[in-house]
């Protein structure tokens, strides 16, 4: 009598310990580079600098929202770099929508300063490209919350097809950051931000708001998409 052949599935590889690690410090090394880069604007925009009218708000306001508020909004969902591992998933997706609509509130006070500011100042409106592409990510923004309030309420919103809908507001939700930190680097090439910061550290600036997007995009593109993809 013969012995029976079973198929033995191989476990998966082990991740090493040093990846392991790098990955979570990363991820620490995003939600520090997002706190401190608002931080840091925030004070820039102290009274005494030129155009404080308007910047004195828009730094805490808009750059709180693109660099702080929708970057924590996003990584909490993430299995290594979440600030609330210890929740669960319900809860995390209130966090979320918490976070969220902040963003939103800050990016509505933010404009109405803007365009408070310009009126009084009777300058024009939407002359560069920095204006241009925040206004077109608020925009987006807000549809993106339309979409999310649809996966909140999917009976209410008569949605059939939930997983799909999910893939596109991971998507859509990817984009949308992506252009929020387009117009931030777009926003240091203004008068005012030149003027403020020059030399090596102007570059440095330019390099921080792009690595919290980096693990947002990985994040995103290893870890959800697929996944949502095989849901469909």
């Amino acid at each position: 009598m013969q012995p029976l052949e079973v198929d033995l599935v191989p476990a998966p590889a082990r991740e090493p310990r040093l990846t392991r690690w790098l990955r979570r410090g990363s991820g620490i090394l995003a939600h520090l580079v997002a706190l401190g880069f608002t931080i840091f604007l925030t004070v820039l925009s102290r009274p005494g600098t030129s155009l404080q009218t308007e910047l004195r708000f828009t730094g805490p306001f808009l750059y709180s929202q693109f660099c702080l508020c929708m970057a924590e909004s996003i990584l909490l969902f993430s299995p290594e770099h979440s600030l609330f591992l210890f929740c669960s998933r319900k809860a995390r997706i209130r966090l979320h929508w918490a976070g969220q609509t902040v963003t939103i509130l800050c990016a509505a006070l933010g404009l109405g300063f803007i365009i408070s500011s310009k009126i009084r100042s009777e300058l024009p409106h939407l002359e560069s490209w920095h204006s241009w592409v925040g206004v077109l990510t608020l925009l987006v923004t807000g549809g993106q919350a339309l979409c999310g309030l649809f996966l909140l309420c999917p009976q209410a919103a008569r949605v059939s097809r939930v997983a799909r809908l999910k893939l596109y507001h991971l998507t859509c939700g990817l984009v949308v950051y992506l252009m929020a930190t387009v117009t931030v680097l777009l926003g240091m090439y203004t008068v005012w931000f030149q003027a403020q910061i020059k030399g090596a550290a102007w570059y440095l600036c330019l390099a921080l708001p792009l690595y919290p997007a980096l693990v947002i995009m990985h994040q995103i593109s290893r870890s959800y998409l697929p996944r949502k993809k095989m849901e469909i």
